[in-house]
């Protein structure tokens, strides 16, 4: 069975672990076998692999190990999340290894929407130049982004509308 993996993009603070996690329970309710991975945590490292090993890129190589090995248990579909994945689909999906379907999205808010998100996810104030940012980000994957990616605006929705509006662009159900 060909793979099918769900890229979620989008800036910080715009969502992208909460949408993946409503979804994840959206599926594991209806019985739909699936794995999850956090992209932002596949090069976490200090100091900064790219840094450090520029010959190496480490989140392609953990996502083969990790995807391998998910394969083998029997999964053939991925929810991928990290904020510039819509930017390297090429090099994602190759990294795969099985020539997966690709379903990818860029979730987009405003910076009103935004702040008060990271404000929480950070227990109270901001740095200026975390916000700034993403801010930076959401006009580079806005600009950058190929036309393939969807795109959806997540102001008005709560998680599991997000989750749903995903749910029904993968077909998984």
């Amino acid at each position: 069975m060909r793979s099918h993996v769900l890229f979620i993009s989008g800036r910080s603070g715009v969502g992208k672990s909460t949408a993946a996690l409503a979804l994840h329970e959206r599926l594991v309710a209806l019985d739909i076998r699936h794995a999850v991975i956090e992209g932002d945590f596949l090069d976490l490292a200090h100091p900064a692999p790219h840094l450090a090993f520029p010959e190496v890129n480490l989140t392609e190589h953990n996502l083969a190990g990790m995807w391998s090995a998910y394969r083998s248990l029997g999964y053939h579909r991925l929810i991928y999340t990290n904020t510039a994945a819509v930017l390297t689909l090429p090099s994602l999906t190759a990294a795969m290894g099985d020539d997966p379907l690709v379903t990818a999205v860029l979730l987009r808010s405003s910076d009103g929407h935004t702040r008060p998100r990271l404000e929480r996810r950070n227990h109270g104030a901001i740095d200026s130049s975390l916000f700034g940012r993403s801010v930076a980000m959401a006009s580079r994957l806005d600009e950058e982004a190929p036309a393939s990616v969807h795109r959806i605006d997540t102001d008005d929705l709560d998680p599991l509308n997000v989750a749903d509006n995903l749910l029904a662009l993968t077909a998984w159900a």
